[in-house]
């Protein structure tokens, strides 16, 4: 085999993307499913979205062009390729050839995310990674900004514990060694 689909050509998706690259039918629930999902969890990102048939003969065609064009957008930091969910035959053309070797030349990490969790294509195999919905695929590209604030606000409270323990700890060092030289002090005297 050629390895098309093996785990070790798998790109890891950025942590923070910046702008994501969206190839979906116009005017699809999946474009809205995707944007919706991603503004609400990571509000900063933009968007490049191209629109392509997701089914028919034009499919794969449009889907390889799309994703070179994405690819070769320095500011597009992971591409989500979306389409909700419809027969095997409507998605047949996410499993075209060219459409599975764009996929795997493709240097900018790619999420497949085509039709409903039981449905499956050769795209998805090939893919960086696979979400079972478009809805799916934006929960997984970004963070939460919510969950990211929790996390920045426990690391400022550990910081804080931390600070205040650093100053007992030398209020205490301090009051020990004036003992000590009060001590020293009397015994001098004696």
């Amino acid at each position: 085999g050629e390895g098309l689909f093996d785990a070790d050509h798998k790109l890891p998706l950025p942590e923070f993307p910046k702008t994501i690259g969206l190839i979906c039918a116009p005017q699809a629930r999946a474009e809205g499913d995707v944007i919706t999902n991603v503004n609400l969890r990571w509000p900063s990102v933009t968007f490049k979205v191209v629109h392509v048939h997701v089914q028919g003969e034009q499919c794969p065609a449009e889907v390889v062009q799309a994703i070179a064009q994405l690819d070769a957008d320095p500011s597009v930091d992971v591409i989500i390729v979306a389409r909700g969910g419809g027969s095997f035959e409507d998605l047949i053309g996410f499993s075209d050839e060219r459409v599975v070797r764009a996929a795997y030349a493709c240097t900018t990490p790619l999420i497949s995310s085509i039709g409903h969790e039981d449905d499956w294509t050769l795209l998805d195999l090939v893919a960086d990674l696979r979400a079972s919905t478009p809805t799916d695929a934006a929960k997984r590209v970004v963070p939460d900004v919510r969950e990211q604030s929790q996390l920045i606000e426990g690391a400022i409270d550990r910081e804080r514990l931390i600070a205040e323990q650093a100053a007992e700890q030398s209020r205490l060092q301090e009051e020990n060694r004036q003992r000590l030289e009060r001590e020293a002090a009397q015994h001098r005297e004696q």
